[in-house]
């Protein structure tokens, strides 16, 4: 756990140092409070003492009144420097946090396929949440606490020093006594902080998960057990949370009696002090106005080491994800994937999910330039996962697979993408308009190459009868739109990024007849000239394809084109076409 405050110092450090005059602005700030705060009460001091000789002249009324002008001047400053102090670190604490998050988005967004397959998107967004605000809590400790209570408390045990060198190491004893207090009851919490925060990312996965999945909550009559779940959970999150707030009590209470004890010792030796002539009037009132200044400190920085403990610990979960290399990533000299003719090539291909379950070994076939190769088989014979190692959403386990002569593991990740356009069996939109989720497919797009791409993918006729047209929000992860209706926005998509090579995966499973049928029709003009891969369960949607390669438990068991395949009357694939004929054959 320490491994992992260090890194998230470090981390907030890195970013935090980006914006560092703001910071020397509050260090110079908070260094003039300090100094107003420590020296009013020597001015003060003066004050009293003079007034306790009980003697009224003009110099003496003169004395007064310019040690009023200068405690006046004193505050003055010190409210001067307050501004500064908190125009500075607003805009520190905001640039950073701003910095934080941008961090957050661009790494976690570069973690593999299989990452987010593993973690609750809920629970992720919360991650980052904590992470960015235990920095804005972490930071206004160290401002607003921290660092004014060492730079106050330097400066009032020099002056205490020169005072009485008894108040200054007494001071030094009780603040060694009080931080390690705090120090042990810290480490007794922060196994408790741990498990509660463990605890809170799993309910807000369960949440999210369950939210997500409502209707089949309603559907399946899960309502009573997820309820039940989710308050047994979160009543183990209760007792958690109870049990640090327990040990912040008794932490309270100890801060209490040590503060009390100090307060008599200092008075006591305070007054022995001024029996004996030793400390006057106004020194009284400088060692109280000391005391109090120290004590509020004190007192602030209990809460305040508390509160670090718990935003440490609120940022480890990220931490941790920061600290996870990304699974797939270029390689240092990755290069543009230039594409010539589109030749796809499986080499002696062999991967393993996990090193304990083998889906490929030995698979070896190549697509060539401009060919449309179908990919058919039972679930779970490996078709998506082909795709996928295409996609580079896994890496290979031995083996290789070429683009144009270039391993896919040696060109930049994006190039690869930017060459490939997928339709998705379920695809998932933004929650933005059609018109920005169409043209996520080209950016630079004008409205009237979205407008087309989404007619050749016969989308427009349903979008024109919107309210909104284009512009209709679509909901989160296009739930507003059906099924069909998402999948021809993607086809829309693919269309607009035009790309060399072409996926389909099931594009058009959520079809109904009469709209598959247009879409065969857009198909039919987006798949000119390009290499296309198509995974289909639905043999007929696969009748023209150039080739049909046929998989069985990760192998490639027949190939063909259809009417070829057809002929193998004990062929897996034939056995498929007569399981679906009766289904789509007039």
């Amino acid at each position: 756990m320490l491994a992992i405050t260090k890194e998230t110092i470090k981390i907030y450090w890195q970013h935090a140092k980006k914006h560092r005059i703001f910071f020397y602005l509050v260090l110079f700030s908070i260094s003039g409070i300090a100094l107003g705060e420590v020296y009013t009460p020597i001015l003060l001091k003066d004050f009293i003492n003079i007034l306790s000789k009980n003697i009224y002249n003009e110099q003496t009324y003169s004395e007064l009144w310019h040690l009023l002008v200068m405690i006046f001047i004193l505050s003055v400053s010190t409210a001067v420097f307050a501004f500064v102090r908190y125009l500075s670190m607003n805009r520190f604490e905001s640039r950073t946090i701003a910095s934080l998050f941008q961090t957050c988005f661009a790494y976690l967004h570069k973690h593999s396929f299989s990452f987010f397959n593993n973690s609750f998107i809920g629970s992720l967004v919360k991650k980052i949440n904590r992470f960015v605000g235990a920095f804005e809590n972490t930071s206004d400790n160290a401002i607003l606490t921290f660092i004014p209570m060492l730079i106050n408390l330097s400066l009032i045990i020099f002056v205490l020093f020169r005072l009485n060198f008894v108040f200054a190491v007494g001071l030094i004893v009780f603040l060694a006594a009080y931080i390690g207090v705090n120090l042990w009851i810290i480490t007794i919490r922060k196994p408790y902080d741990i498990k509660r925060y463990t605890a809170d990312s799993r309910n807000s996965g369960i949440l999210a998960d369950t939210l997500t999945n409502n209707v089949s909550v309603k559907l399946f009559g899960g309502y009573d057990r997820e309820v039940q779940n989710f308050i047994e959970k979160t009543n183990e999150s209760s007792r958690l949370q109870q049990k640090c707030w327990d040990i912040g009590s008794y932490q309270d209470s100890a801060q209490v009696l040590l503060v009390a004890i100090v307060e008599i010792l200092m008075y006591y030796y305070g007054l022995t002090l001024w029996k004996k002539q030793m400390l006057t009037i106004g020194d009284f009132v400088l060692l109280q106005s000391y005391l109090m200044i120290v004590l509020q400190n004190i007192w602030n920085i209990g809460r305040a080491i508390r509160n670090l403990n718990t935003n440490l610990a609120d940022a480890a979960e990220m931490t941790e994800i920061l600290r996870l290399p990304h699974e797939i990533r270029d390689i240092k000299t990755a290069k543009p994937l230039k594409i010539t003719s589109g030749k796809i090539e499986f080499i002696s291909v062999t991967f393993d999910y996990n090193e304990t379950r083998n889906i490929f070994r030995d698979l070896s076939f190549t697509v060539r330039p401009k060919e449309k190769v179908a990919l058919v088989g039972p679930s779970g014979s490996g078709k998506s996962t082909l795709v996928r190692l295409l996609l580079r959403m896994h890496d290979v386990t031995r083996g290789k697979i070429l683009i144009d002569g270039q391993k896919i593991s040696s060109v930049t990740l994006e190039s690869l993408w930017h060459n490939i356009s997928m339709v998705p069996q379920d695809p998932i939109l933004f929650h933005r308009t059609l018109m920005e989720n169409i043209r996520y497919g080209k950016p630079d797009a004008a409205d009237a190459e979205v407008i087309n791409a989404a007619k050749l993918a016969h989308c427009h006729e349903f979008i024109s009868e919107l309210q909104d047209g284009y512009q209709t929000l679509v909901g989160e992860r296009g739930i507003k739109l059906s099924g069909g209706e998402r999948q021809r926005v993607a086809i829309a998509r693919a269309i607009l990024h035009n790309a060399p090579i072409l996926v389909l995966d099931e594009a058009t499973s959520s079809l109904d007849s009469e709209s598959e049928n247009k879409i065969r029709l857009a198909l039919d003009n987006l798949i000119k000239n390009k290499t296309v891969l198509v995974i289909a369960h639905r043999l007929s949607t696969i009748m023209k394809m150039d080739r049909i390669i046929v998989i069985k438990k990760g192998e490639i068991v027949e190939e063909g084109s259809h009417a070829q395949l057809l002929k193998k009357k004990n062929g897996l694939y034939s056995k498929l076409w007569h399981v679906q004929a009766g289904g789509f054959i007039s």
